[in-house]
């Protein structure tokens, strides 16, 4: 075995310039190509800093070196020691900060050598994504995940440099905790010295940053690890990072400012882009009218506007009978789209469908006059009403759905992104930073005929809504049916959006035992049910429970937004496919029954 330390780096493979030249150097790093020259060998040295062109000369190897030299392959790791030198005129390479020298190589060693690699390590590499994930230690040496891992370290520290600096504490919680109801479904871990039992994995700190608040740590945050066994898509991780956030005594306001300030030296430190503050504010109701969702891209217009007034009365029966239902007709226009092709509009429909409509209607303005299907069914008047709400002109084209409120949502929503990403609608900004607020506290679970928290269980309704927890139990109304008291319910929570992405969430929580527990009795939950799963929580509430408030950006998220990335598997360094499982490492994997026997486990069939 090569003695290393005869070969210890004086340098990394990107810092050698110009005016390091004659000095006598030691590089370390991976082969990443190798040419032959008629004699001359030259090889490009790779280390996670750069590369450095490293030369081996049989005028000052020994003949056995050159030899030894020839068999050096890719991915290969070498050390080698010679002197700088500057390259020959005209033999500069631009394109790396090291261009302008070589090292001459009078001694090296193969540290270790390497397989065939099953694709190549450089950026446009051409291999499936499981192949790349089965090899995850490979495609961590590519530039592009290389250069996003580093930019996500450099992220973390600008957070918790600007956290310290507001006076915030970071405390770790822990891993093992009891299984609490947060939304999705618990990873669990089987106790060994408590048959029977089990530890949950958490969701998120949630409840135990509740409880450092009731310690009295009144700023508190953590690089928090989060997981969750839920299905998943390119924006979800059965494990995630969240930049988690608590502070006593602090409003709605107060929690913004911090988050702002985080989000704008997170962006400078790393990016060097100025971000402006404060950031736009928006109430969920208006998001929801006024883009058909609560993490709208608010860089391009292709707002919805409602036309129900105008159709109400119109021979078009799909829209006169919706508005007769009580449903809703709503619109978007796209400017300069009149000249999408029958094919695109197709397209559109199909992504209408999958968003829940029976079809799409249109309205094309033409050099042609009117392209629609449906405006022999409507009036002269009510064309020419339509055309001055939505502000048609030559040129454009507005698509309707048709259908209850939320579904119309759904539909112009995804049609909004769908258009703007498909056909590179322009961007009036880069950055476009929104908070969304005051969502409602419930939702109706049709499903199981109870309301479910929006959000979160444990944010507080707005103080002069608390009155319709109480009259929602008495009201002889039926869960879900409109005008149920709980459906005008605010709740003190915020998010925070960022081009179109939800990148944090938080709220104000309750600190008060027994508005907590009217929350939870509304959703279902027994105060007996409730007190078994957190009781600690319910119970710290009893012992001076300061008022508080918190929010937990998304660290996977913003570094994806930041880098550019389709998949927050670009910047999780071992991530997970969509089916929750590590390719590199085959797990989840089977334990023996040796282990399953120590724990009180037995494998069941179906």
């Amino acid at each position: 075995m090569t003695d290393f330390t005869k070969f210890k780096r004086t340098h990394n493979c990107g810092q050698l310039r110009a005016e390091n030249e004659g000095e006598k150097v030691i590089l370390n790093g991976w082969v990443n190509s190798w040419r032959d020259h008629g004699g001359l060998i030259f090889i490009d040295l790779r280390d996670r800093y750069g590369i450095t062109q490293v030369v081996f000369n049989p005028e000052v190897l020994s003949e056995d070196l050159m030899k030894q030299a020839s068999k050096l392959r890719y991915e290969f790791v070498m050390a080698a020691s010679g002197t700088v030198s500057k390259r020959p005129e005209g033999q500069q390479n631009k394109e790396l900060p090291t261009g302008d020298i070589e090292v001459i190589v009078d001694k090296f060693e193969v540290l270790s050598p390497s397989k065939t690699p099953p694709f190549l390590v450089e950026d446009d590499v051409d291999a499936s994504e499981d192949l790349r994930l089965r090899y995850r230690y490979l495609d961590l040496r590519r530039p592009i995940l290389r250069d996003k891992l580093l930019l996500r370290h450099k992220a973390a520290m600008a957070a918790r440099e600007y956290l310290d600096s507001q006076g915030f504490v970071e405390i770790e919680t822990p891993m093992l905790i009891r299984s609490t109801p947060e939304g999705a479904r618990d990873y669990v871990v089987p106790s060994r010295n408590n048959r029977g039992k089990f530890f949950a994995l958490p969701q998120s700190p949630q409840l135990f940053k509740q409880i450092l608040m009731v310690a009295g740590f009144d700023k508190y945050f953590q690089l928090a690890r989060c997981l969750r066994d839920e299905d998943l898509r390119s924006d979800r991780q059965p494990e995630h990072t969240q930049i988690d956030m608590e502070m006593s005594f602090a409003s709605q306001e107060d929690v913004w400012s911090v988050a702002e300030g985080v989000m704008v030296h997170m962006f400078k430190r790393v990016l060097d882009e100025q971000i402006e503050t404060p950031f736009l504010r928006m109430s969920y109701n208006e998001a929801m009218e006024r883009f058909g969702c609560d993490k709208p891209d608010i860089r391009y217009g292709m707002e919805i506007s409602d036309v129900s007034g105008i159709v109400a009365g119109s021979e078009f029966k799909v829209f006169a009978q919706t508005v007769k239902n009580g449903g809703k007709v709503r619109a978007i226009k796209y400017e300069g789209g009149a000249s999408l092709s029958r094919k695109e509009i197709s397209e559109l429909e199909t992504v209408a469908k999958k968003a829940g409509a029976k079809g799409l209607a249109y309205i094309a303005l033409t050099d042609d006059g009117i392209r629609s299907p449906i405006a022999k069914f409507l009036s002269e008047g009510e064309i020419s009403s339509l055309s001055e709400l939505l502000k048609l002109k030559n040129g454009d084209i507005a698509f309707f759905a048709a259908d209850n409120f939320l579904n119309t949502c759904a539909v112009l929503d995804s049609l909004r992104r769908t258009i703007a990403n498909k056909y590179n609608v322009v961007m009036d900004r880069k950055w476009a930073f929104l908070w969304i607020h005051t969502f409602p506290l419930f939702e109706f679970n049709a499903d199981q005929n109870r309301y479910d928290a929006m959000h979160n269980i444990v944010t507080a309704p707005y103080e002069e809504d608390i009155h319709l927890l109480d009259e929602g139990f008495s009201t002889g109304i039926k869960p879900g049916s409109p005008g149920h008291p709980w459906e005008n319910i605010r709740a003190y929570q915020y998010d925070l959006v960022l081009n179109g992405t939800e990148i944090a969430s938080g709220g104000i929580r309750n600190h008060r035992r027994e508005i907590q527990e009217k929350i939870l009795e509304a959703m279902g939950i027994s105060r007996e049910r409730a007190d078994k799963m957190f009781g600690f929580l319910l119970e710290a509430l009893e012992y001076g429970a300061p008022p508080h408030a918190g929010i937990a950006p998304g660290l996977d998220r913003i570094i994806a937004i930041m880098t550019g990335s389709d998949s927050i598997r670009d910047v999780i360094a071992f991530p997970k496919t969509t089916a929750a499982q590590s390719l590199m490492d085959q797990s989840p994997s089977e334990i023996d029954a040796g282990q399953l026997k120590e724990l009180g486990l037995k494998i069941v069939d179906e």
